[in-house]
């Protein structure tokens, strides 16, 4: 153990034993960048110091709604600027925030709900049909329902609640937030797939958000004010963690609602996006998207990629088009991203005639130890072989919400 023989007056204390959290992000970015772009989406324009405003409205508005810290407060929304907002607005109060995948069926919405318990939820109007559904079918106390309108994309509330606009209103852009005390504190709550059974309660925790924020900035190679385009879903790992990450470089972050070719090169010519996250079949979507779809940019655009790896003639055609792209695999447990293969990697294999490293995991990211072992005997297998991936990291989730079996598994 690394403790010299008397450390007499070394012990920790508030000036310099500070838990991380990625809130820390935005509460700088507003102080150094307050002019500079935080969030844009169409005509929905906020700087850094409007940005932590409205956060901070939304953290004083669920507190004076009764959310306590430690209450999960739920959304169910696309990718828009009031998801962008609960990122940070939900546990600024305290509470943890459970982004919930808005293509789920009532069913396994009512699930989740009564699992995590939401004391609010909130809603975007195309959803909020199921979200009734929803709440007919669960067996605890429903949530209270925040209507979060889109009028960027011409979508209006129903009436039936109170509007999020209304909401921010009865908060205090003052108001101070509820740090965490201890960064081993949950942060999120996230669900998967359920593709085995019912979708399981994945909790994060506010180092490793953090942690995981800081370690994608060196692994994407990024530099200050970045503008990133949100098309992985911020329901799916909190869009893995870029949301949280993109204060820390004082970056711009582009909401994008419906993912299609001509949004994305749009955004890119019109708001010189640099960087975005996609499955492969957005790159095959930009790669084959007719020329009045596409538009010309003048500058390289950083691409991570996930889910399953491209196929080495969509690789070989984007990478002319302007796009660099960077192979990541993750997982919810691991808060996204655990592994990467770099660009000059993809080429290298393309141009070779070795597609079959394509499919490699890769390197481990920045604060990641990662292992393929035998599943049978759990010895480490040599380079190339397939296995199962372990990951040792200060970026994986606390555990399984009530499924300490299934955590300790």
């Amino acid at each position: 153990m690394g403790w010299l023989a008397d450390e007499t007056g070394l012990e920790k204390c508030a000036a310099h034993h500070v838990p991380l959290t990625p809130l820390s992000f935005l509460a700088r970015a507003a102080r150094v960048f307050p002019d500079h772009a935080a969030v844009v989406y169409g005509s929905h324009r906020r700087s850094y110091a409007e940005h932590q405003a409205r956060v901070s409205r939304l953290a004083s508005a669920l507190a004076r709604a009764g959310i306590a810290p430690g209450d999960v407060v739920a959304t169910l929304l696309p990718n828009i600027p009031a998801q962008v907002e609960a990122h940070f607005g939900v546990p600024a109060c305290g509470a943890v925030l459970n982004t919930i995948n808005i293509r789920l069926d009532a069913d396994t919405l009512a699930h989740i709900l009564d699992h995590g318990g939401a004391k609010l939820v909130l809603c975007d109007p195309q959803i909020l049909p199921r979200l009734a559904e929803a709440l007919e079918i669960m067996t605890g106390p429903p949530p209270r329902v925040i209507e979060v309108a889109d009028p960027v994309a011409g979508i209006a509330a129903y009436g039936d609640y109170m509007d999020y606009e209304e909401f921010l209103a009865s908060g205090d852009p003052a108001f101070d937030w509820i740090l965490p005390q201890d960064e081993w504190e949950s942060l999120a709550l996230n669900y998967t797939s359920g593709t085995t059974g019912r979708p399981k309660g994945v909790v994060y925790h506010h180092r490793g958000a953090y942690l995981n924020a800081m370690g994608q900035v060196l692994s994407w190679r990024m530099v200050l004010h970045p503008v990133y385009l949100t098309i992985v879903p911020l329901f799916h790992c909190n869009g893995w963690c870029h949301t949280w990450m993109m204060p820390a470089i004082g970056g711009t972050l582009v909401c994008c609602r419906d993912i299609t070719a001509r949004a994305i090169y749009a955004a890119i010519a019109d708001e010189g996006v640099t960087h975005f996250g996609g499955a492969p079949i957005v790159l095959n979507m930009l790669v084959n998207a007719p020329e009045q779809e596409k538009r010309g940019f003048d500058h390289a655009v950083e691409v991570f990629t996930a889910g399953a790896p491209p196929a080495p003639a969509t690789l070989a055609k984007i990478e002319t088009m302007g796009f660099h792209v960077t192979q990541v695999y993750g997982l919810t447990e691991g808060s996204g991203v655990a592994t990467h293969l770099m660009p000059e990697e993809h080429r290298t294999a393309v141009a070779d005639g070795h597609p079959e490293r394509l499919v490699s995991a890769g390197r481990a990211v920045p604060e990641v130890e990662g292992r393929i072992v035998d599943p049978a005997t759990l010895e480490d297998l040599p380079t190339g072989e397939h296995g199962e991936i372990w990951l040792r990291t200060p970026q994986l989730f606390k555990g399984y919400l009530n499924r300490p079996e299934a955590t300790a598994e």
